[in-house]
């Protein structure tokens, strides 16, 4: 092989050369070596070829030799490259799936921004022009019911005043009628012959006398007759104007905005905030629905930002929304926007059956009665439904007289014929606030129950000292809870040592004299 050749084969290494380059170099360089050699072979039995019988390598041989040590090389390089531009290919696509997909999201945020832009706005359109139609319709029929009953007043007045004028004008023209025909008598009297006349003057002159010609009817003066007027004030236009001028606002944001949903068992606890600052309310108002009706209902009315709406079934969508009145108004404000809500957690419930205790149909309230009094006993909840990272409330609704062995709270079992929670697995609060660990009175106490209170428990995982060798938690062990108990404004804090890891707890109470109703949630 010439070194025009080889330079030939150098150049074409910086253009890829494919792998039977490299093979057709190997054969070049073995023919020049004694033999024909196709392929690739051990160098040792290159040697060992019968038709090679020179150890000594020419210039030329060296050069091949070089070209396919720089081929293979750069092929292996080339490999290297092509998987690492490989895996940055498919990097490129993933991140392009990934920013594609974020922009199709953003689109369809964009859209339903523009459908509640243009919604919002054609129910408002539709709003004003209802309002503002029937507050016509209104107006003009004040105003003309108004006008009749200023007309109907026009037409007594009238009819009061001209009956009487139309009375004193029947009698004046009855008195001119008499007159003329008096005047017709006496004229003729005096006409009449001598025989006659003596007669004829007598009767006339009697008959005059009768009438009292010297008696009148006396005609009002026009002062005293009434002359109407109508009397209208321009400054109801001016007022109705400016009333007109403020009435009715459009805002672009509602007042208040539901600001979180955590569900509860059986039931959503809402709170909402205020996002106007130059809006200051009075009231609140709550209402939800299911999410395959249209008609909303009041949930609460107050001054809360937060409320737990209860009874709802499980893993049914709800939509929520919240409006305020402003200080000193009588109208609400425009709803917030719905959000949607649902709880995946069954209703607390009582067990039913318990002897002393009295359940509401829905078996989330109990009422201690009078059927074994002065007698203590727990009654515990129909499952262990409570479970660490929830919120646990006991709400007071009606309280009766007040033992030492009263107690609300939670436990690891539900163990019968017991008169207290005040004892070894539980934790729990008395009617007089103190507080109780595994039946061991706390130095802190909270405030003493009454109708009204709400004593709430939240529990989570501190920590778990397995005692097995294998670190198994179902070995057995101390599992610590950071229990939180609350009551009124108070509350205290302390940590719960179980002998064994559990995954739900029971939660109880015992009055030992009835009249006590508490709803648990």
């Amino acid at each position: 092989m010439s070194m025009k050749n080889s330079l030939c084969f150098l150049a074409c290494v910086e253009f890829h050369t494919p792998a039977i380059i490299i093979l057709a170099l190997l054969s070049v360089t073995f023919s020049e070596m004694g033999g024909v050699f196709w392929g690739f072979q051990p160098f040792s039995r290159m040697f060992s070829n019968p038709k090679v019988k020179v150890i000594s390598i020419s210039g030329n041989v060296f050069l091949h030799f070089t070209l396919i040590f720089v081929l293979l090389q750069r092929s292996a390089r080339m490999s290297i490259e092509a998987e690492a531009l490989l895996q940055e290919a498919k990097e490129s696509i993933e991140a392009a799936q990934n920013y594609r997909s974020e922009l199709q999201q953003r689109l369809h945020g964009l859209s339903q921004a523009r459908k509640q832009v243009r919604g919002s706005a054609s129910q408002t359109r539709d709003a004003l022009q209802r309002h503002f139609q029937e507050l016509q319709t209104a107006v003009s029929r004040l105003l003309t019911e108004r006008l009749s009953a200023l007309l109907q007043e026009v037409d007594n007045i009238e009819l009061d005043s001209v009956s009487p004028l139309d009375d004193c004008q029947k009698l004046i023209e009855h008195g001119v009628s008499t007159a003329d025909e008096l005047l017709r008598e006496g004229e003729a009297a005096i006409r009449c012959g001598i025989n006659e006349k003596e007669d004829k003057l007598g009767s006339f002159t009697k008959k005059a006398l009768q009438i009292q010609l010297d008696s009148l009817p006396e005609v009002p003066a026009l002062v005293d007759v009434p002359c109407l007027s109508a009397q209208l004030d321009d400054s109801l236009l001016h007022m109705f104007r400016t009333h007109v001028a403020r009435h009715g606002s459009v805002a672009s944001h509602p007042p208040v905005q539901i600001e979180e949903l955590v569900e509860r068992p059986g039931g959503v606890l809402v709170r909402w905030c205020k996002v106007d600052d130059d809006f200051t309310p009075q009231d609140y108002r709550l209402q939800y629905r299911r999410g395959n009706s249209s008609q909303y209902e009041d949930a609460y009315i107050g001054k809360d930002t937060e409320f737990l709406v209860l009874h709802l079934d499980p893993h049914i969508d709800h939509l929520f929304r919240v409006c305020a009145r402003g200080e000193g108004r009588t109208e609400w404000s425009p709803w917030s926007i719905p959000q949607t809500g649902y709880t995946t957690l069954a209703p607390h419930e009582w067990l039913p059956g318990v002897d002393g205790y009295i359940l509401s149909s829905r078996k989330n309230i109990a009422m201690r009665n009078d059927s074994s009094p002065g007698l203590g006993g727990v009654l515990y909840s129909n499952s262990a439904s409570y479970f660490c990272g929830q919120t646990l409330t006991f709400k007071i609704t009606a309280a009766g007289q007040t033992d030492k062995r009263d107690s609300l709270g939670v436990c690891a079992d539900s163990r019968p014929a017991t008169d207290s929670l005040q004892r070894d697995q539980a934790v729990c609060i008395s009617t007089n606030g103190a507080v109780f660990v595994n039946g061991k009175e706390m130095t802190n106490q909270l405030p003493a129950i009454t109708v009204g209170s709400s004593v709430t428990f939240d529990m989570e995982v501190v920590n778990l000292f397995p005692v097995s060798n294998n670190n198994n938690p179902s070995d057995g062990g101390n599992f610590k809870l950071r229990v939180t108990i609350g009551s009124g404004n108070r509350e205290v804090v302390f940590d719960w040592l179980l002998d064994q890891v559990v995954d739900s707890l029971f939660f109880g109470c015992s009055f030992t004299h009835p009249g006590w109703k508490v709803l648990v949630f």
